[in-house]
C-alpha cells in the first residue's frame, strides 16, 4: 500500500508538472467535457495565472490568488452551489460525514466540477483518510494542472506522511504557477534545511 501511495503521488507531479511546463493555453487545449467554464472563463482564468505568474507583489499576487478562487468556485449549478455551502457549514459544525455526503453528489452531479473534488479531498485531509484525500487531489489536478490550492495539499500530505522530497517537489510546482505564495516559500526554506541537515 506504502508503495502505491507513493506510486501516486510521483504521478500526479509528473502529471501536473509535464502540464503546466507546456506552451501556454496548454491547459485549455483539453477536451471541452473537461473543463465546467465556458470558452470566456477559462479565457479568464488563463489571464489571471499569468499576472500571477508576473506578480511579485506579495499582496498584489494574494489579490489576484483570490479572484481565482472565485472562478473556481463557479460550478454553474444553483444546487450545486448550495450544496457546496451545505458541505461548508457542516465542515465548521465538525461535521465532516456529513460534509462528505454533500461533496459525493457534487462530484457526482457534475464530475468536470475541479473544486467539488478538491473541496472533498480538503474534507478527507481534516480527517486524516490521505489515500482518499490524495486521489481527489489527482482528479483535481487532471480537471485543473494549476490548481495551486490541490497540490499544496498534496504537499502536506507528502510532509506529515514523511516524504520530505516528495513535499518539497510539489511545494516547487506551487511556486512554479504562484511564486509569491509565503507559505510555498516558507515551507521550501525549511524543508530544503530539513534535508540538507539529513544528507550530512
Amino acid at each position: 500500500m506504502r508503495n502505491v501511495f507513493l506510486f501516486s503521488a510521483l504521478a500526479v507531479l509528473a502529471v501536473s508538472g509535464a502540464v503546466t511546463a507546456a506552451e501556454p493555453g496548454a491547459a485549455a487545449a483539453e477536451p471541452a467535457a473537461a473543463l465546467p467554464q465556458d470558452a470566456a472563463e477559462v479565457n479568464t482564468l488563463d489571464k489571471l495565472f499569468a499576472e500571477l505568474k508576473r506578480e511579485r507583489n506579495p499582496q498584489a499576487a494574494e489579490r489576484i490568488s483570490k479572484r481565482i478562487w472565485n472562478e473556481w468556485h463557479k460550478s454553474g449549478s444553483a444546487s450545486i452551489d448550495l450544496m457546496m455551502k451545505w458541505s461548508n457549514d457542516a465542515v465548521a459544525a465538525q461535521k465532516y460525514d456529513v460534509a462528505l455526503d454533500f461533496l459525493d453528489e457534487v462530484v457526482t452531479l457534475q464530475p468536470a466540477f475541479a473544486e467539488g473534488w478538491n473541496r472533498r479531498a480538503t474534507v478527507h485531509f481534516i480527517m486524516r483518510n490521505f489515500g482518499k484525500s490524495m486521489a481527489d487531489i489527482e482528479r483535481t489536478l487532471e480537471l485543473e494542472p494549476r490548481h495551486f490550492g490541490a497540490l499544496s495539499g498534496m504537499a502536506q500530505i507528502m510532509k506529515d506522511t514523511g516524504r520530505k522530497e516528495l513535499a518539497l517537489q510539489a511545494w516547487q510546482r506551487v511556486l512554479d504557477i504562484y511564486p509569491m505564495m509565503r507559505s510555498a516559500q516558507g515551507e521550501i526554506a525549511a524543508l530544503s534545511e530539513e534535508l540538507a541537515g539529513e544528507s550530512i
